[in-house]
């Protein structure tokens, strides 16, 4: 059975401020705590608001491993203004641009994950380019293109660790219910022989790395 979270991590997850559904957060906190077991770093691509970097987090303090979270915090393409997901709460009135890192900070303070987590400031790319250690999890839920979805894809995949995990958020097989970036990021992921998938809740796809390459 998948570990789930306690109901104050849980709680917090719910209150911060993004867009995974519960059901696809108890999956992900499920597949965290799977990978923390390795005893390696638990890293995601796309932090936001810190929604579920709690989740993610809180696996990582249990076993006693750190929880990365990379992202630029000036919002993906979806968020900018004029855009469904634009939201101007998160605008910094100074320089007019969108700047999540202090809503992640009260975030993470709010849930007292303060110390557990590291977050990396930055492009994605950038960011992969200096990374050079194995990693139990990378967590994919970047920017929506084909160009970041791929470069977070080439970027960290080939960091997972044997037996890692490869977590992909918002694949959309019907073009009709979502952008189709991450969806072929999955196939490729699945084409690629190095992943195999070991749940689908929803949008969320688990895949385990079973052979080598990306």
């Amino acid at each position: 059975m998948a570990a789930e979270p306690k109901p104050e991590i849980l709680a917090a997850f719910q209150a911060a401020k993004g867009f995974m559904p519960v059901v696809e957060g108890l999956s992900l906190y499920g597949a965290a705590a799977e990978a923390a077991a390795l005893g390696l770093p638990l890293l995601e691509v796309g932090t936001y608001c810190g929604r579920s970097t709690i989740l993610i987090a809180d696996a990582a303090r249990a076993a006693g491993v750190t929880a990365l979270t990379v992202d630029h915090h000036r919002g993906s393409e979806e968020q900018q203004p004029g855009w469904e997901y634009h939201d101007p709460a998160v605008v910094d009135p100074e320089i007019g641009r969108m700047d999540t890192l202090p809503t992640f900070r009260r975030t993470l303070h709010a849930a007292g994950l303060e110390d557990h987590v590291v977050a990396l400031v930055g492009r994605s790319p950038q960011v992969a380019a200096v990374w050079g250690s194995p990693l139990g999890l990378v967590f994919i839920d970047g920017g929506h293109t084909d160009e970041h979805a791929n470069g977070d894809y080439e970027g960290w995949a080939p960091h997972v660790a044997e037996g890692g995990l490869l977590v992909i958020h918002d694949v959309f097989p019907d073009p009709a219910h979502g952008g189709q970036a991450p969806y072929r990021v999955y196939l490729r992921a699945l084409e690629s022989g190095a992943f195999t998938e070991i749940s689908v809740t929803d949008s969320l796809r688990v895949l385990r790395r079973t052979g080598p390459g990306i």
